[in-house]
């Protein structure tokens, strides 16, 4: 024992115990079941997903746009008759709006307005003294100066009487702002349903149904371009080429 009160271990005593330590810790290592991983296959190991590989269940395709079919495969012709018009004006008469959308479809065919000509109709172009409505034609047309007869400048007036709020414009919303083009034309599809014509209508039948009326009563082609703005007299000889009054003397 020291003077400290440890007890003093003998040299040779030390010098086994750690030759003891050091074989015990050479067969830890030297054990058959540790086996050395190189870094690549422990990453390889790591990043390897236990999920399958699958064949996708969709098929790619290209989406394309479905077309429109052709207007003859909607409807046997583009015009309405006149009986037509007189049950599509009274279709529209039942509306919240009657007498507006009356007027409307009676102008748009009265002059063969484009439904962009209609809806930008202002009252500054009618002039009721003289009862003449001045035409400002789109698509780069010829204006024309056309006679209002007394049917629709009576429902002109009273339009003009009734409407509020007051506007620059011929016919407007009940919010004041200026009718659409989308708004005429679902009223006139409503029109027809309501009229029971058939096959659906659009607002473009009422100005080829302008042009066909026309030619009916005689009229020449070159007064009918003037009348309907044609630049192109190709486009006015449609309504002459089905008129049947060329063909009225055949029989007799």
């Amino acid at each position: 024992m020291t003077r400290h009160g440890l007890i003093a271990v003998p040299a040779e005593f030390i010098k086994q115990s750690r030759i003891g330590r050091l074989s015990r810790l050479r067969l830890f290592i030297k054990k058959p079941d540790m086996r050395t991983v190189s870094i690549a296959g422990a990453l390889k190991t790591m990043t390897k997903s236990p999920l399958k590989k699958m064949a996708p269940a969709t098929v790619n395709r290209t989406v394309t746009t479905p077309r429109r079919k052709r207007n003859a495969e909607y409807r046997t012709r583009e015009h309405l008759t006149g009986a037509e018009i007189d049950r599509l004006i009274g279709a529209a008469k039942a509306n919240r709006w009657g007498h507006r959308d009356a007027t409307m479809i009676l102008a748009a065919f009265r002059h063969g307005l484009r439904s962009s000509e209609l809806v930008d109709l202002r009252w500054d172009q009618i002039d009721f003294t003289q009862a003449v409505l001045h035409v400002r034609r789109a698509k780069k047309g010829t204006p024309a100066t056309h006679p209002v007869v007394g049917d629709e400048l009576r429902a002109l007036r009273k339009l003009q009487r009734e409407q509020e709020p007051k506007s620059p414009f011929v016919f407007t919303s009940e919010r004041g702002s200026p009718f659409t083009t989308a708004g005429f034309a679902r009223m006139v599809e409503r029109a027809g349903v309501e009229a029971k014509l058939g096959f659906p209508a659009h607002p473009h039948m009422l100005r080829h149904a302008c042009g066909f009326a026309l030619a009916n009563k005689g009229h020449d082609t070159r007064a009918l371009q003037a009348y309907l703005g044609h630049r192109n007299i190709q486009h006015t000889v449609r309504y002459t080429e089905l008129s049947p009054s060329r063909f009225k003397d055949f029989w007799r």
